[in-house]
């Protein structure tokens, strides 16, 4: 058992690619952010300081409107709180996340979700979680799993389209 505290973050083997956020009413993979978003916390950053420091490392990788800048740096500065308080999102907006290591059947669920989303007109913050540490603290014990909103919906299999946008319908706030 660690002895980390549990809103103290680990850092995962690998960072994806890309980790989904919602700006303003769009779903968008930045690159980099889950690493950018590890070392603010480690370094404990102010929220300020952080939001600067992922804006900045994010620009590097990723295009930003000039028109989006302050809803990049409101999306940053909530992905921040999320990142350090997971436990404590503030349910006005849907949040998705896959737990498992990066394999075929959990990048099959976000895909899946992503389509759900799309035809469904929403957004939403999508998380996948690959560290077996963290995957452990949210209490999954079979992967992949799926987690809208907080709720375990999903785990040990791959849910159809119809399964998840029913689950979207029924979790999402309103």
């Amino acid at each position: 058992m660690s002895d980390r505290k549990k809103s103290t973050p680990s850092q995962p083997e690998e960072f994806p690619a890309s980790r989904t956020i919602r700006i303003g009413q769009a779903s968008i993979g930045l690159i980099g952010l889950d690493l950018a978003l590890y070392q603010a916390a480690v370094k404990k950053m102010a929220e300020d300081e952080a939001v600067a420091f992922l804006y900045a490392a994010i620009s590097r990788n990723n295009y930003i409107p000039a028109a989006a800048r302050e809803k990049y740096r409101r999306a940053l500065r909530q992905a921040y709180r999320n990142y350090l308080h997971p436990d404590e999102q503030d349910g006005e907006h849907l949040v998705i996340r896959i737990f498992g290591k990066a394999c075929v059947s959990c990048n099959v669920i976000r895909e899946t979700v992503i389509e759900v989303l799309n035809r469904m007109e929403l957004a939403a913050d999508i998380e996948q979680i690959y560290d077996p540490d963290e995957i452990g603290r949210h209490g999954i014990v079979i992967t992949p799993a799926l987690v809208i909103n907080g709720r375990l919906v999903s785990g040990g299999v791959v849910p159809t389209r119809a399964q998840i946008e029913q689950w979207i319908r029924e979790l999402r706030p309103q």
